[in-house]
């Protein structure tokens, strides 16, 4: 075996996908002692600190925040899961992606203190994070931005106190792991909250639980159409209204449509002036003109890729389709894993596609595109192309597409990341 000071990234990553016998493996109790023993939790991991924890709208919400907190003159550092081309997207460091050295260095703090005493077992992502949190100590941003991964309370992220912590929505995803229980999943999700610290709500419908549990934990609660909001003022703006410096209401007039959900753009603003920002309208406007984020409502051409993978997020982009014309037809090409719920995916993209073209995902939670062809089929619909992988698929649509059609391209990471490579390549 290679010793760790001459792995390369990809010996790294291959090593870590194979040391633990779970991919997954919720709880905080190893992940803890591991960053004790780096010295993590002594002091604050930056001057600032904000969790955002949801089911969808978390990587747009993170993205937005470090885009308005930059143009503000911080310098942050972002962390957020998963990836889509380069594990490097996982940290960013003042807006550009961590370099495979600082990488490769923090995989291997984690492994001598891992290994310092009793060694403990850690997994994929537990790793992954450590080493995040560790680089980010050694950069000392104005501000660290941190996206919670599939859970909350037992997520490794959730050993790092926020000064802010966000929920952008609830709702049913990861049920191996979560459950099916929308109070259940809110609760885990809550579990990021802490005494003291202003809880942003970013969603109008959490369930019951997100508030109980923020009173129980002494958690101020600070929620979209309550505290703060947001309305459209013609011709592509908006205005946001929320609370300013000392309890204030500020208002910021005339924002640019990021192309991303404005309810978390203005959970974004919410959140970025409770961690102390005065927030400037002409910052602000400059951040949504330039934010970008891959894989969400990104068009190549004719084709939309998003990684919208539940019902909750399909019906967003089938509204956001709704609202663009297309004077020609709406290709889907879907590709799934086994886990997530492809019949209330299919339900809600159903009202937009006129053309369906399923695709098989390679590893063990794959779904096969006959699957997914089958489900189709029983709604109604029929399907033009089932194919070995989302390459192939592209390749049978891209000879029949007409120049007024457009392609949506969602599912899966997995799907849009094979779609942006085929591109690209």
């Amino acid at each position: 075996m290679l010793p760790t000071t001459s792995r390369t990234l990809d010996a790294w990553l291959a090593r870590l996908e194979a040391a633990h016998p779970m991919g997954i493996d919720l709880g905080l109790e190893r992940v803890s002692e591991v960053g004790r023993r780096m010295g993590l939790l002594r002091s604050p991991l930056a001057k600032r600190v904000i969790t955002v924890a949801g089911t969808n709208g978390k990587g747009s919400t993170v993205a937005m925040i470090e885009a308005l907190a930059r143009r503000h003159g911080l310098v942050t550092a972002t962390y957020t899961s998963p990836h889509l081309l380069r594990y490097n997207e996982r940290l960013r460091l003042d807006g550009k992606d961590v370099d495979d050295a600082t990488l490769i260095a923090g995989f291997e703090a984690v492994e001598t203190a891992r290994l310092d005493g009793e060694p403990i077992s850690l997994s994929y992502f537990e790793v992954g994070t450590l080493a995040a949190l560790w680089a980010i100590v050694g950069f000392q941003p104005d501000l660290a931005i941190l996206e919670v991964g599939l859970g909350g309370r037992l997520d490794a992220v959730n050993i790092i106190d926020a000064d802010v912590a966000v929920i952008t929505t609830i709702a049913r995803d990861h049920a191996a792991y979560l459950g099916d229980d929308l109070d259940g999943i809110g609760r885990e999700k809550a579990g990021i909250l802490r005494p003291g610290s202003p809880a942003v709500l970013g969603c109008r419908t959490m369930p019951a639980s997100v508030r109980r549990e923020a009173a129980e934990r002494g958690a101020p609660v600070v929620a979209l159409d309550e505290v703060f909001g947001w309305h459209g003022t013609g011709s592509g703006t908006w205005q946001w209204q929320g609370r300013g410096p000392a309890d204030s209401t500020l208002t910021l007039e005339h924002l640019p449509d990021p192309g991303l959900p404005l309810d978390n753009a203005a959970t974004a603003l919410q959140t970025l002036g409770l961690a102390g920002v005065v927030l400037d309208e002409a910052s602000c406007r400059h951040a949504f003109e330039e934010v970008r984020l891959p894989g969400r409502m990104q068009w190549v051409g004719q084709w939309c890729l998003d990684v919208g993978h539940n019902p909750h997020a399909a019906a967003y982009l089938a509204g956001r389709l709704k609202e663009m014309p297309c004077s020609g037809r709406t290709w889907v090409l879907l590709g799934m894993l086994g886990d997530k719920d492809a019949d209330g995916v299919i339900a809600a993209l159903a009202s937009v596609a006129d053309a369906w073209v399923t695709v098989t995902l390679e590893g063990e939670r794959a779904r096969s595109a006959e699957d997914l062809a089958g489900r189709v089929q029983a709604s109604g619909m029929d399907v033009a192309c089932q194919a070995t992988s989302p390459e192939a698929g592209a390749e049978w649509l891209v000879d029949r597409l007409a120049p007024e059609d457009r392609v949506l391209v969602c599912g899966s990471f997995f799907t849009v990341a094979a779609i942006l490579a085929w591109k690209q390549a």
